[in-house]
């Protein structure tokens, strides 16, 4: 028995998740994206949150209407948080873990088949990356550089990856979907990368100047 984990990550061309000033979507919002994500939730799985995505979410999903927010209430969720209620978390279908996320993460993953899915969570994800329990990096990259504005980054200053490719696709000629395989980026093997010259030959082979 064994459930999988997917980090689930929107981000800008500079790689921030969020920027001051911008809409939601960056402004890129379009037909394809969104029925891609109706197809995402359709599927049975747990949600994953850390406390403060978690408040954020129980409230866009009441405020604002996207096609699959109702789905994200009818799934499964789990929050970590010290802090939050556990008898009334505040939205429909959770359950509140006060433990470390990253052990709670590795035991699940070991005693469940239902497979799992965080989205946004920052702190959270950087960990759980970290700790190598992520099987699949989804990361939805929108056509905008955010520069100054842009805060909210998954992968500045955090653990070094190497990326196997599984899937990729095209949204509304604009908005791509990479999903990879995350593995955490070891020493360099050998071989790899442009060579030395091999200064030796090459001076054997040069044409006498006497």
């Amino acid at each position: 028995m064994s459930a999988t984990l997917t980090v689930d990550f929107f981000c800008s061309l500079d790689g921030y998740g969020s920027a001051e000033g911008w809409p939601g979507y960056w402004g890129k919002e379009g037909l394809e994206l969104v029925a891609d994500r109706v197809k995402t939730f359709a599927h049975d799985q747990v949600l994953v949150f850390g406390a403060t995505t978690f408040r954020e979410f129980s409230e866009f999903v009441t405020e604002f209407d996207e096609p699959y927010f109702d789905r994200l209430t009818e799934l499964p969720k789990i929050v970590f948080s010290s802090t939050l209620d556990e008898r009334s978390p505040g939205w429909q279908n959770s359950t509140v873990i006060a433990e470390d996320a990253v052990g709670a993460i590795e035991r699940l993953k070991r005693t469940t088949d239902v497979p799992m899915r965080s989205h946004g969570s920052i702190t959270l994800n950087r960990a759980l990356l970290a700790a190598g329990l992520v099987d699949r990096l989804e990361v939805i990259l929108f056509p905008a550089v955010t520069g100054r504005a842009g805060y909210a980054s998954l992968f500045h200053g955090g653990a070094e990856f190497d990326l196997d490719l599984i899937e990729s696709s095209v949204f509304d000629a604009r908005t791509i979907k990479l999903v990879y395989a995350p593995t955490l980026h070891g020493a360099i093997p050998e071989g790899v990368g442009p060579q030395p010259r091999d200064r030796g030959s090459a001076l054997d082979g040069a044409p006498s100047l006497g």
